[in-house]
């Protein structure tokens, strides 16, 4: 905003008359409604008689759910929390997972359905996931439903046929990625010990010379705090987006005791990174990106829809409430209506509120961070009604996070002026 307009934002701090702040501007009133009104089109000022509910924005209406078309995979990563075998959903169990997911979006009056294809490696069962996913489309307009879907991939073999078909689906894709040469390797080797990155690297390359652009998926460890600049400069170099995720522990990886981070090594590390972005600012925002799985745009109360309206699919057709926890699940595809079941499961991790939790009613950012990752604080707490082990993290970036997007701002989008 210039000057004038921020002032006239200013004179909505506290509660206030419309009729009093146009009086002050005089003939000017006609410009200073257009201005107050975009205001509170962008949700910087409210209508008090009118107040704006917190609502999971453009996710009511979408059940999400997680296919783990295999337990195999390629690389051998050190936090990865998959217990792996050659075991993969065989094609009957495929189809009736995905009956079992549009059967759950009618019965519980969903319009639209999201489909994730991941493991184990997802890509090690490229023609059955062009398979699930051809029925799934059968099915959702059978129903009339919208079905979305995505892919995550480690990215070590992508053939073109592959990426072409993929394309043609519309089916995203998300590659995982922690550094750049031996960074990478350190975190994400192959099962025989050897290297992964140059595989990776090329993947992207192909993925970008036809056209489908994919997601980087950073899993930040103590391991590649450091080296995180060097990553960024290949992700902002070739324009990907990108998103950074914090080591979550898990029963996998307890033996890698130098992936923990203290909140002080994570915090240092974070601002490092932050200040190369500075220095380099996309033309895209970032504010879903930079904070782990927070998201620092719109209001929510939950970060994700575990318990409510999200269910992961084994190989072997049993359902979880969410993939970290895919080995043990609650139900299955059998089931007439299997998000019910999780819905009224009461062992183990659960989707509550942040207005719920302990630590957070009160905090000022709980709408962005909704209290972290469900999953990592019933594991380390054994509760689902407390704030996230990374609380102090998440306060301490995100005053950061919200300079870097300004400075963003600055740099590419014309201000609100009168």
């Amino acid at each position: 905003m210039d000057d004038e307009a921020f002032g006239l934002l200013e004179r909505f701090e506290g509660a206030t008359q419309l009729e009093t702040v146009l009086d002050g501007y005089g003939s000017g009133k006609s410009k200073v409604a257009e201005v107050v009104s975009l205001l509170l089109q962008l949700g910087f000022v409210e209508d008090l008689d009118q107040p704006t509910a917190i609502r999971e924005t453009g996710r009511d209406q979408m059940l999400a759910s997680w296919l783990h078309v295999t337990n195999a995979c390629n690389l051998g990563c050190h936090y990865c929390y998959v217990s792996k075998t050659a075991e993969h959903m065989t094609e009957d169990t495929s189809r009736q997972a995905v009956d079992a997911i549009i059967r759950s979006a009618v019965k519980n009056g969903y319009s639209s359905v999201h489909i994730t294809y991941a493991g184990g490696e997802a890509s090690l069962q490229l023609p059955q996931v062009i398979k699930i996913h051809d029925y799934a489309l059968l099915q959702a307009q059978e129903h009339d439903l919208q079905l979305f879907a995505g892919m995550i991939s480690n990215g070590v073999a992508m053939p073109v046929r592959f990426i072409e078909q993929l394309k043609q689906r519309k089916i995203g894709l998300a590659i995982s990625l922690d550094g750049v040469g031996a960074d990478h390797d350190q975190q994400r080797p192959l099962v025989n010990g050897a290297g992964s990155f140059t595989f990776v690297d090329r993947t992207i390359t192909r993925l970008l010379a036809h056209g489908l652009i994919p997601n980087i998926n950073v899993t930040v460890s103590q391991r590649n705090l450091a080296s995180l600049p060097r990553l960024l400069a290949y992700i902002l170099e070739k324009d990907l987006p990108f998103g950074l995720s914090y080591y979550r522990d898990n029963e996998c990886s307890t033996q890698y005791n130098d992936l923990q981070f203290s909140d002080a090594e994570m915090i240092s590390g974070m601002r490092n990174a932050f200040a190369y972005i500075e220095a380099h600012l996309p033309n895209r925002t970032l504010l879903g990106a930079l904070v782990d799985k927070t998201r620092m745009y719109g209001s929510r109360q939950h970060g994700c829809g575990v318990g409510r309206s999200y269910m992961a699919i084994n190989q072997r057709g049993g359902i979880a409430s969410c993939q970290v926890d895919i080995a043990n699940p609650v139900t299955s595809i059998h089931a007439d209506n299997p998000l019910q079941v999780i819905r009224d499961n009461r062992l183990g991790v659960q989707g509550v509120s942040v207005d719920e939790k302990e630590g957070c009613k009160s905090c000022q950012w709980r709408y962005w961070c909704t209290g972290g990752c469900a999953m990592l604080t019933y594991r380390l707490t054994g509760r689902s009604d407390i704030k996230s082990p990374n609380c102090a993290i998440y306060k301490a970036l995100f005053p950061d996070a919200l300079r870097l997007e300004a400075a963003r701002l600055l740099k590419y989008t014309a201000p609100i002026t009168f």
